[in-house]
């Protein structure tokens, strides 16, 4: 059994802070379940380009309120507490917060923790060694 608070993470290699964004990792890949758990906030009145073409992600909004746009199908959803979207499709998306949102972000295959958007909104597919290694 796993149990942390989000405190144990904050302000180590796994809380990425961007100037639109910071999330705070609490389940990555290290911890070997098939999946990674993270926290975000997303800064309001930022707009943030993602593409998610290695993962699938889940990001169930806790608060916050802002638009989603999926860039693939041209549709823009409201988006605050309660709602949730998943790109199964790996939709290239842009999110707007109107205010700051807080999210938990669920990722397959799970990330190491440390990743970035590159260029083109996109996490590296990162890996880490086979059990017993880094």
């Amino acid at each position: 059994m796993i149990v942390r608070n989000i405190d144990d993470v904050t302000g180590t290699k796994n809380h990425v802070d961007t100037p639109g964004w910071y999330s705070r990792r609490i389940v990555t890949a290290h911890d070997r379940v098939g999946f990674s758990v993270g926290e975000t906030v997303l800064r309001a009145g930022t707009v943030n380009d993602f593409w998610y073409a290695n993962h699938v992600e889940a990001v169930y909004i806790t608060s916050g309120e802002g638009e989603l746009y999926d860039k693939d199908n041209d549709e823009t959803h409201k988006i605050g507490p309660g709602s949730m979207y998943l790109l199964n499709g790996h939709e290239k998306h842009q999110v707007r917060p109107k205010t700051d949102i807080t999210c938990v972000c669920v990722f397959n295959p799970p990330v190491v923790g440390t990743e970035v958007h590159d260029e083109h909104g996109v996490y590296p597919l990162l890996k880490i060694d086979e059990p017993g290694g880094a």
